[in-house]
């Protein structure tokens, strides 16, 4: 699959997110390797207003969204791949008034669960603000949302 159908459907799958589009996340990179998104700061996920520093829910979100949109890089087809379980380690706090970037990979993909890693930062990936692993049921292909229910179609 070529790098730029996996960056649409990177975007494609943030767009449907409602609290990631009031969080203001954005695709940076993504191809076969994994997937880059960029939490722009904003006085909204502050989670100290006398620091300025961000709350770690935003930052939760980021790395979950990460993991979950890197299954899209991996798979042939779209599928639907809900959190089952997602471990954060922080490392330390996102300095004030700084954009928070993201990485995250799939490494691991059986028929039924994917497994992802990844990073949060700010500078420098090498100084990480958070690093993350999550699992991801696959559902398959044919798995639609409607009206608030999962359903497979028969």
């Amino acid at each position: 699959m070529s790098d730029i159908l996996i960056v649409e459907r990177a975007k494609h799958f943030l767009s449907a997110l409602r609290h990631c589009q009031v969080l203001g996340l954005r695709v940076m990179q993504a191809d076969a390797q994994g997937l880059s998104l960029c939490l722009p700061y904003s006085e909204k996920i502050v989670g100290n207003p006398e620091t300025g520093v961000i709350h770690g829910g935003a930052i939760t979100t980021l790395m979950d969204t990460t993991c979950g949109i890197s299954t899209v890089c991996f798979l042939p087809e779209m599928e639907i791949c809900p959190t089952l379980d997602l471990r954060i380690d922080y490392m330390h706090p996102a300095d004030p008034h700084k954009d928070v970037y993201s990485f995250a990979e799939c490494y691991r993909v059986t028929p039924t669960v994917i497994f992802t890693r990844g990073y949060a930062y700010q500078d420098d990936p090498q100084q990480p603000i958070a690093h993350a692993v999550g699992t991801f049921m696959r559902l398959g292909k044919d798995a639609h949302v409607k009206a608030g229910t999962l359903r497979n179609k028969a």
